[in-house]
């Protein structure tokens, strides 16, 4: 592995789904760091013809499975494949990879021990992107096993999963459950507001066209005025909350349904906690 944090060795995608299709169109557009033809391989027994489209756009191959040959240059392998289908591809591919290949898993609720039986002897880094990433405006949380704890495979980690948007480390796995639960199934929960905010408008005599685009840009420009309050160090979540809640009007009036006997604060800590369980037990039950 290169010491340094540019990605210059080839690259093996094992699934492109939604999120794996999302790095690989991050790393072939990036001009730093990014990846080509030659450096990527994709690995995919049915690619969408998303894809299909993407490869043949950039010249990349996609292949049906990762063969011995065409792992010989590989260094680096993500693991895009769905949690469920992860023993079908821990039993054939790690006799595959050279020694010392870097495994950068995004599987939700696969361990970093797991990972570690089936890929013994490799360098490993456990992530969870989320969907955001697909228009690089995600975040990835990470954590490393032992043999990938040095500086040069947690750069080459970081390198190619920052295309997606922010990164950061934590130190302790247990983390990543929650990670999970508030990052990884979080954007879930906005959709379900922006969903619960056009129908309530509709039920107060708006048009649904119009509802819908009211929520939906609602939604948008709170996210990016938190993003930009948060960037600055200007102002938090509470603080733009209590910004736009005039005592005595509309939005306080609101509030005052949001926040009652628990309310919102407390079913999405209910929510949280809930993703977090299944989480684990999706870990428990992902044994290899």
């Amino acid at each position: 592995m290169p010491a340094k944090s540019e990605v210059t060795g080839k690259v093996a995608l094992i699934g492109a789904g939604h999120m794996g299709a999302a790095l690989a169109t991050g790393w072939l557009r990036a001009r730093r760091g990014g990846l080509t033809a030659e450096t990527l391989v994709i690995i995919d027994p049915k690619p969408t013809e998303a894809v299909e489209a993407l490869a043949e756009r950039h010249g990349v191959a996609v292949l049906p499975e990762l063969t011995k040959r065409a792992a010989a240059d590989v260094d680096r392998v993500v693991l895009a494949v769905k949690p469920q289908v992860f023993g079908q591809i821990a039993g054939s591919l790690p006799a595959k990879l050279p020694s010392g290949a870097l495994i950068i898993s995004i599987l939700a609720g696969i361990g970093l021990n797991t990972l570690g039986r089936a890929f013994p002897g490799h360098p490993i880094v456990r992530a969870m992107p989320n969907t955001p990433g697909a228009i690089g405006k995600g975040i990835t949380v990470g954590i490393s096993n032992h043999d990938a704890d040095g500086p040069e495979y947690r750069a080459a980690a970081e390198t190619l999963l920052k295309v997606t948007g922010a990164f950061e480390w934590v130190e302790e796995e247990r983390m990543m459950d929650a990670v999970t639960a508030v990052s990884g199934s979080g954007p879930a929960y906005v959709f379900l507001m922006c969903e619960a905010l056009a129908r309530a408008g509709e039920a107060e005599g708006l048009p649904p066209a119009l509802a819908e685009k009211l929520a939906v840009a609602t939604v948008a420009g709170a996210g990016a005025l938190l993003e930009e309050g948060h960037k600055r160090k200007s102002a938090d979540a509470a603080a733009l909350r209590r910004q736009v809640t005039s005592p005595g009007g509309t939005t306080q009036a609101a509030m005052d349904v949001l926040m009652g006997g628990g309310g919102l604060p407390m079913l999405i800590r209910n929510a949280v906690s809930a993703a977090e369980r299944q989480a684990r037990k999706l870990g428990g039950s992902m044994q290899f």
